[in-house]
């Protein structure tokens, strides 16, 4: 084999590449042999690389034998034709060709003369003489071989090129020393920090004229997406005799229409990786004038309930889209129900007796119900369905072997639970490989978006909808979003509410949709996150810090600010100006008056932070201290400490202060926040609920995810005070607390008790790994 690729021009490692390769080199020997029998055993090297070509790039192994005999007859001479020939057979994927369409499309017979040559490139030339004559040789030649090109699509590159250079000599005469020099390049003008802030956002899914969508960033093979109706394009899509009918079928019903769906079990509430996965479904339909259905994939009652239909459709809803329509797999329980009656009619489903333990795994042994008669299979799945069987006593298996190797999949179970939908209706119930396909073929879904996990599934998807000749959507893998410090698996996280680790699956530590809308993230931080991370085929694990990055960008200018106090220290203002409390303008948007302002009371009584205050000054320190006067924020007052009061252990429990008018005083090292009048709340301090970067993992967290937890993941603030301006603030309300960070109202405030949870800091924390 070695020689026989080295013959057709190889070099010798690329021979030896080619032969790793077991489906290429199968195919290369094919054609070259092929070649040889009508060539004789003499192949030039131009023939070895039309055949390399062929055999790597051709999608469908069926036209080899085709395509090469063209090659062999020398009709297809250049890579031009070749390339026009294989996205013809890509094009037309059943049999018999149209021979003559076929020549037609790759110029097979089509000579081009050299005075056909001649004249269009001295018509393109004609085009452009004004310019040339300006620019000389700085003129982009690319432009004159590009049209002349597009005149003479079969003509020969390099001849062009060759006649190209003849004439613009014979116009421009040899080249001058000034021709010679390097044209001097043209600075790009670059965007201001503000206009590349706004490149990167999208706002609540919606994709403005400058932003950038999650579709925009699409890398790699996703902007290979086929056209609705052109699934056979898709590399791995099965191709049947009625594969086209159907596709016709299929236009007709959606008229072209991109169609995705967002299918999530209801078993659990979403997470940050379903942000990415309703971003990437609502996106993709959204940017191609499409739409997305939201399906409920409710096939084992036995883990569903209502608050989880709930939650999912909210949190969908929350990050700034509306389903097309909400539907969900048990609509379709009677059609999926006849459809397995029709695959064991065609001998590709029988009722199999082994135990779940028995199948598990990649290697079971075969089952010995596999060839059982199908009127057996057929009276036995009724048995099945009228409740004859107990549960794990019969299976209805599928005949396939998936691309992981798992034999011969279950398509229905017996379960004897209820449904919330169908109740006491059905007590078998269908699986997701069974399922999934068909409910994307019956709603014709153009684009079945999943995570690679389900790469596994992608056979059987295809193989289900053709053996029941029913239209075949294209199911297309991506990497899933992780996040480090913190578990997403259900399974882990009913753990943690167990234990009472966590209180529920809203709770702010966790990464829930519902527990990150509640700790105050908005909607456009998370799909911000979704587009910078991308999609690609590659799992992405990213760093908490780049979400709450994202959430700092949003809520910087959408948080109004308000001022309050988490350690309250008293301070009396003995000379305080007015007899009653003054009111204090304090804009909501410092760095735009013109969002607006609010009043907040300045009376001689205040607090400050404990920490704005030293009875001592160290070197560096910039806030209050004895004969170190600090400014009020947004008062015009300047104070400073003339009494230090201290209760009998000797802690500072008050000040008394004077204040001066800031434009008389000289300038403060620094001005701090206070509030006076205020409410009192409770305030809940969030930190990283995991230790470890990757708790699941044995080799860095020995003990179990359980014993990774971070003891000072939640520090409770009971009588924080804030200054009323947010008295009418409603739950998941956001403000940034000057100096503080931002914050956002918990839903278990209640009058009088208002409860804020920190979002995230103003800055990132440099001392986090």
């Amino acid at each position: 084999a070695l020689g026989l690729f080295t013959g057709i021009g190889l070099s010798e490692a690329k021979a030896r590449e080619t032969l790793r390769n077991g489906a290429l080199s199968a195919l290369l020997r094919r054609a070259v042999l092929q070649a040889r029998s009508a060539l004789g055993p003499a192949l030039d090297k131009a023939t070895g690389t039309l055949l390399y070509n062929t055999a790597a790039r051709l999608k469908d192994p069926k036209h080899l034998g085709f395509l090469v005999d063209y090659i062999a007859r020398r009709e297809i001479l250049t890579d031009l034709q070749l390339s026009a020939a294989l996205e013809y057979v890509r094009n037309h994927p059943l049999e018999p060709l149209d021979v003559a369409d076929f020549e037609r499309a790759c110029g097979v017979g089509v000579c081009v003369t050299p005075e056909q040559i001649e004249e269009a490139v001295e018509a393109v030339i004609s085009k452009h003489r004004a310019e040339l004559l300006a620019e000389r040789y700085h003129f982009n030649m690319g432009v004159l071989m590009g049209e002349a090109r597009n005149q003479l699509r079969w003509a020969d590159g390099k001849t062009i090129k060759n006649e190209v250079d003849l004439q613009v000599l014979h116009l421009l005469g040899p080249k001058t020393e000034a021709d010679l020099e390097k044209k001097p390049k043209v600075a790009k003008a670059r965007l201001a920090p503000a206009e590349k802030q706004k490149v990167a956002v999208v706002e609540n899914g919606d994709m403005g004229a400058e932003t950038q969508s999650l579709l925009e960033q699409l890398r790699g093979e996703a902007l290979k997406f086929h056209k609705p109706g052109e699934n056979y394009k898709t590399e791995g899509y099965v191709v049947t005799p009625n594969t086209m009918a159907l596709l016709k079928q299929h236009l007709a019903i959606t008229g072209g229409q991109v169609r995705t769906r967002f299918p999530p079990e209801p078993n659990g509430i979403l997470h940050i990786g379903h942000a990415k996965a309703i971003n990437f479904n609502f996106g993709y339909a959204k940017a191609n004038g499409g739409v997305c259905f939201l399906r409920y994939d409710d096939t084992n009652p036995e883990k569903e309930e209502e608050k989880y239909f709930t939650a999912i459709r909210e949190m969908v809803e929350w990050l700034g889209y509306q389903p097309y329509a909400v539907t969900h797999a048990s609509d379709y329980f009677d059609q999926l129900y006849t459809w397995a009656l029709e695959l064991i009619r065609r001998g590709q489903a029988y009722v199999c007796h082994q135990k779940v333990e028995e199948i598990k795994g990649h290697n079971p042994p075969p089952s010995p119900w596999r060839d059982r008669p199908v009127e057996e299979s057929l009276l036995l799945f009724e048995d099945m369905r009228k409740g004859k069987f107990g549960e794990g006593e019969a299976t209805l298996r599928m005949k396939l072997v998936m691309e992981d190797g798992k034999m011969d999949p279950v398509a229905y179970r017996v379960k004897f639970t209820p449904h919330h939908r169908t109740g006491d209706k059905w007590c078998i119930y269908p699986t997701y490989d069974y399922t999934h396909c068909l409910c994307d073929s019956i709603e014709h879904i153009t684009h079945s978006l999943c995570t690679k996990e389900f790469q596994a599934r992608r056979s059987s998807y295809f193989w289900l909808c053709n053996a029941l000749d029913v239209y075949c959507p294209v199911q297309w893998e991506y990497g899933r979003l992780n996040l480090l410090y913190t578990v997403v698996s259900k399974r882990k996280i009913i753990r943690l509410v167990e234990t009472g680790a966590v209180r529920d699956w809203d709770d702010p530590r966790l990464f829930t949709l519902t527990a990150l809308r509640r700790r105050g993230f908005p909607p456009e931080a998370i799909n911000n996150f979704c587009a910078r991370v991308g999609v690609t085929v590659a799992q992405a694990t990213m760093e908490p810090h780049l979400l709450e990055a994202c959430a700092r960008e949003v809520l910087n200018e959408h948080a109004p600010r308000a001022m309050a106090v988490l350690e309250p220290l008293k301070v009396t203002i003995t000379n305080f100006p007015a007899p009653k409390a003054l009111e204090v303008l304090v804009p909501n948007f410092p760095a735009d008056e013109s969002r607006g302002f609010h009043k907040v009371p300045f009376h001689q009584t205040i607090y400050i932070e404990e920490t704005d205050f030293r009875e001592e000054a160290d070197k560096g320190y910039k806030r209050l201290a004895p004969g170190q006067p600090v400014g009020l924020r947004h008062t015009g007052y300047v104070i400073t400490v003339q009494n230090v009061i201290k209760d009998v252990s000797g802690r500072v429990i008050e000040l008394e202060v004077t204040c001066t008018k800031s434009d008389v005083a000289e300038k403060p090292k620094a001005f701090i926040h206070w509030v006076s009048v205020p409410l009192a709340c409770e305030v809940r301090l969030y930190e990283r609920l995991f230790l470890h970067k990757n708790p699941e993992d044995p080799s860095e967290v020995p003990g179990g995810f359980l014993s990774d937890l971070n003891p000072d993941s939640l520090r409770v603030v009971h009588n924080a005070l804030v200054d009323s301006s947010v008295h009418s603030a409603r739950p998941f309300d956001k403000f940034q607390f000057e100096r503080l960070g931002y914050f956002s109202v918990d839903p278990d405030s209640e009058q009088g008790k208002m409860v804020f949870n920190r979002t995230v800091t103003l800055k990132e924390d440099p001392g986090k790994a």
